[in-house]
């Protein structure tokens, strides 16, 4: 908890506003009416003004500092129609079709975070990831040099002497399903980059596999080993390894034995895992099995700060998420500008 109230702290400096698109999920809008309590955000709910007035006052909660907007009104504002129209420059353009796509929360509240009237934007409760990743990609879009979105877990762990005082970020385990060797060093740097902003850390990178240091011969590893190549050569700065299996990478006595010499090795903090398989499972088994907490997915890549939750996302999950995306807001300079 104490990382959490952490990312509160800072969110409360600057809080900024932020976007929720599934606003008619109670959820969402005890979350909501919580961060505004905490002075973490500005919360935007999006969905039917009525319904959401109606199922606060059946929760016995103030809509005070909680903004509405319901993009089947919405999707006719001119403002955000032209907006729209700004980003297509496409011959195919027309007024009724921006209408069409923003009357879809999940692509308004996109828009809402790419003209600035947020600052970034939580989904995910009641949509799948991939319906969230679509609205971004089409509207936000990816940061300049990058091919993928991708996403991080930070995992805070009891095992103290691991990564940093327990705590370690996995990637990716929530988008990509089967990334190749370019598509992983996307991931490392993009993570790395971000785990720096937003922990502080200094990053050492373990792309992990069944393998350390070619123990094992499989186009698999091949995968992996290319990966750690191509990352040290496009970040020579970062502290990288791999291949390098889950012990070695964590456990100083494993790495002395298996590893001559790396700066990495026995004390990583960034797990890069060859697949979502791998990734998915790795952080659930650590969540549930060891008892630890996680904050994520993270999503990553992206121009602005979006955020995607899990369905099953409870409302301190949500505030969580909040004051990560707050703070991420705050860190980058492309963000400096949005907010209330």
């Amino acid at each position: 908890m104490f990382l959490l109230e952490e990312f509160k702290d800072r969110a409360k400096r600057n809080p900024k506003a932020i976007v929720f698109p599934e606003g008619e999920d109670e959820r969402i809008l005890k979350a909501a009416v919580k961060a505004v309590r905490e002075g973490i955000a500005f919360p935007y709910l999006l969905g039917d003004k009525d319904k959401i007035a109606l199922k606060a006052k059946d929760l016995n909660l103030s809509l005070d500092g909680v903004k509405i907007k319901d993009p089947k009104v919405e999707c006719k504002n001119e403002k955000y129609i032209n907006f729209y129209h700004t980003l297509r420059k496409d011959s195919f353009f027309s007024p009724k079709m921006a209408e069409a796509l923003l009357r879809k929360p999940l692509n308004f509240g996109a828009l809402m975070v790419k003209c600035g009237d947020a600052a970034g934007m939580i989904a995910g409760a009641a949509n799948p990831t991939s319906s969230v990743l679509k609205s971004s990609m089409l509207i936000i879009g990816l940061q300049k040099g990058i091919k993928i979105p991708s996403s991080f877990f930070i995992m805070v762990t009891k095992k103290t002497e691991v990564g940093e005082k327990g705590t370690l970020v996995f990637a990716d385990a929530a988008v990509n399903p089967d990334p190749t060797s370019e598509e992983l060093v996307d991931i490392a740097l993009t993570t790395a980059n971000n785990v720096k902003k937003l922990l502080g850390w200094q990053p050492r990178v373990a792309f992990l596999s069944f393998s350390t240091k070619k123990s094992a011969s499989h186009p698999l590893v091949d995968k992996v080993i290319r990966a750690a190549e191509l990352a040290r050569q496009r970040a020579p700065y970062l502290l990288i390894d791999g291949d390098l299996q889950a012990d070695a990478a964590l456990i100083p006595e494993v790495a002395k034995r298996k590893v001559k010499e790396s700066k990495v090795a026995g004390r990583a903090n960034i797990l890069i895992f060859p697949n979502l398989d791998a990734a998915n499972i790795a952080y659930k088994l650590v969540q549930y099995l060891a008892d630890a907490t996680s904050y994520g997915p993270i999503l990553q890549g992206f121009n602005l700060p979006v955020n995607d939750l899990s369905r099953g996302a409870k409302v301190e999950d949500i505030l969580g998420l909040t004051a990560i995306t707050v703070v991420r807001a705050q860190e980058d300079k492309n963000y400096e500008n949005t907010g209330n």
